[in-house]
């Protein structure tokens, strides 16, 4: 306790950020507590996060679950709030953690609404929105899951939920969606390998994707940015599966492994 206050520690992860890292650490400039661990960053990532804290960890890149758990262990607070570089905390939001460090509370952990923006609209369709993530937790009570990809948190106690927003820059221009897909679906890939891929997988499988955001959740409604949302979707299947099939039939017979 700090003057009857509990102290909040944030942890951010990141690697060639500095897009986005200044934007992001300005959002939690009120915390306790900035922690840093960077991928070893060729660009002006650490520069940038050393004007809003001295707690910076260079970690080998060893995969976004090992990386974000690494973090979690370095921060010292009541409260741990994790962050992607790529996100920003409201106004909002900041005010009802504050709340929660002034009192009492049953909860261990507390799930956040997201506004994720695609180019520079807010999508509120294709199961984009509230996409609660659950970020805030006590210290020792948030653990994060094993994955590849789409890694998550999980809190050892009760858990509630905030209203107010992350906001999450998470697509600023096609470019960097389009390598998003290559990326993540790469990750996905190599998580599925052991799922058999058939023909009618790499076929079907993107159709549906499409079909299900664009009318099961309602993509339509958001125009052409639905439109373009429910296509990536679909895009990110289908490279998925191309990829699963891959790496269970093609043989590098000798030649240099083909990379991603």
């Amino acid at each position: 306790m700090k003057g009857g206050r509990e102290k909040l520690s944030v942890v951010v992860i990141t690697g060639n950020e500095e897009k986005n890292i200044a934007e992001c650490l300005e959002s939690v400039a009120w915390a306790d507590e900035i922690i840093v661990v960077d991928s070893e960053s060729k660009d002006k990532t650490v520069e940038i996060a050393k004007k809003y804290t001295d707690k910076i960890f260079i970690k080998k890149w060893e995969g976004y679950a090992n990386q974000k758990q690494f973090a979690i262990e370095q921060a010292t607070g009541d409260w741990v709030l994790s962050l992607d570089a790529d996100e920003r905390v409201s106004t909002e939001l900041k005010s009802e953690i504050e709340n929660i460090l002034k009192g009492e509370t049953e909860y261990d952990g507390f799930y956040i609404p997201r506004k994720n923006f695609f180019l520079d609209k807010w999508i509120k369709s294709c199961g984009w929105y509230p996409n609660y993530q659950l970020r805030l937790f006590r210290n020792g009570k948030g653990r994060i899951t094993p994955r590849k990809v789409h890694e998550k948190f999980v809190v050892d106690g009760k858990v509630g939920y905030l209203k107010g927003h992350l906001i999450h820059l998470t697509h600023i221009d096609l470019f960097d969606t389009f390598e998003k897909i290559n990326h993540y679906s790469s990750l996905s890939a190599e998580e599925k390998s052991g799922r058999k891929v058939r023909w009618y997988h790499i076929l079907f499988v993107p159709v549906f994707a499409f079909l299900s955001h664009f009318i099961l959740k309602r993509g339509f409604s958001d125009g052409i940015y639905g439109l373009m949302v429910s296509l990536n979707h679909a895009m990110t299947k289908l490279q998925t599966y191309m990829k699963i099939w891959e790496i269970q039939n093609v043989k590098s017979k000798g030649k240099e492994k083909i990379r991603w």
